[in-house]
């Protein structure tokens, strides 16, 4: 079982969510399909499962609680555990530029650009669907191992506005797009 890799999932949400609507003191949930947690965990998440990972996390997160949901899990992390990751994500600077860009009206030239900035490395791929115009992860996982999928819709003036959906890359795989 991966418990590191799914406390840092559940963070980078809890921090992605401050970052867009402020950080409230506040429990937070977060919904989770059982297949996400399966690629995440690498293996089928039961409930024993997550109350061990959740004795693993304890000190940091506090005490969670899991509710099973329809197609998944829904993983409550208390106000303590918040507070935790408020206080600690000082380094995950890109994540604050993004949400700030997109905050800002930012078209997807200017995301693009964040993320050639945040590495030389970075893969930026035209998907042109329906849903997305691109696609882009950094390969090393240097500053995070996401896939971005980056759209963009005309404003009421007429300018650009991007948006971005964040996913593991296993996920990404799944849709298939």
């Amino acid at each position: 079982m991966d418990n590191i890799r799914l406390e840092k999932n559940i963070c980078d949400n809890i921090y992605e969510a401050q970052l867009k609507l402020g950080y409230d003191k506040r429990p937070v949930s977060l919904n989770y399909t059982a297949a996400s947690l399966e690629h995440i965990l690498g293996e089928v998440p039961t409930e024993d499962i997550l109350k061990e990972f959740a004795l693993t996390v304890q000190e940091r997160l506090g005490q969670l609680q899991f509710r099973l949901i329809k197609n998944g899990w829904c993983i409550t992390v208390p106000a303590e555990g918040c507070e935790y990751v408020h206080n600690n994500s000082g380094e995950r600077s890109f994540m604050k530029k993004l949400v700030d860009a997109v905050r800002d009206h930012a078209d997807a030239a200017e995301l693009l650009g964040l993320f050639r900035k945040a590495s030389p490395d970075a893969v930026i791929k035209d998907l042109s669907n329906e849903e997305f115009r691109y696609l882009v992860y950094f390969p090393g996982g240097v500053p995070d191992e996401y896939y971005y999928c980056i759209a963009e819709e005309e404003e009421m003036d007429g300018s650009l506005h991007a948006s971005y959906h964040r996913f593991i890359r296993e996920d990404y795989e799944d849709f298939g797009f």
